[in-house]
């Protein structure tokens, strides 16, 4: 019998923060929930980072995901955009490593390619996919749809992720995850 395993995908942004989060038992993939985390555009961003932290780490103990998938960060013209990105982004990827979870990464380009087939897709062709792939999958918002598309390709490569984590940990690696490991449980 399999087991299902229980992805968590994040599309990070600093106004908005899409995650979705699906069952995966062999080949097959069951909705299970998404939404949004969002910060006040009109508060510092230390508070605004605070916001999304709250609302992720709210998202992970209430649907408690086995392994969490986030969109990498993609450059663009406006560096000051693309530095709050990856403060949004930092966020996304410390709540689950603070919870324990492996956390994988994925290029924009891979998560279009492998929901719709194309690096290129727009948006319309991901939520029409992700509704193909899931059609009890209800998304108000973009954001929404993204990250279940993140939480459908971690199903798809989580097995090459396992293989790479397990050689990059290695005896330094996993020394490294017990010293924090220790820090934290000091508290």
């Amino acid at each position: 019998m399999i087991t299902p395993v229980r992805l968590l995908g994040i599309d990070p942004g600093l106004r908005r923060t899409g995650w979705g989060v699906i069952s995966v038992t062999g080949t097959k993939l069951t909705f299970i929930d998404c939404g949004v985390v969002t910060s006040d555009g009109d508060l510092p961003l230390a508070l605004r980072l605070r916001e999304l932290h709250e609302g992720i780490t709210r998202v992970v103990r209430d649907f408690a995901p086995d392994e969490v998938a986030v969109e990498e960060t993609f450059v663009n013209k406006d560096a000051q955009a693309t530095l709050k990105l990856g403060h949004a982004r930092a966020i996304a990827l410390l709540v689950p490593a603070l919870a324990g979870l492996p956390v994988s990464e994925y290029a924009a380009n891979l998560v279009k390619k492998t929901v719709v087939g194309s690096g290129h897709a727009e948006k319309a062709q991901i939520q029409a996919m992700v509704k193909f792939l899931m059609p009890k999958a209800e998304f108000r918002t973009a954001d929404a749809a993204d990250a279940l598309a993140i939480a459908i390709t971690h199903a798809n490569h989580r097995g090459a992720q396992a293989i790479r984590r397990h050689h990059a940990a290695g005896p330094v690696g996993t020394l490294a995850a017990a010293r924090i490991a220790a820090a934290l449980a000091k508290g």
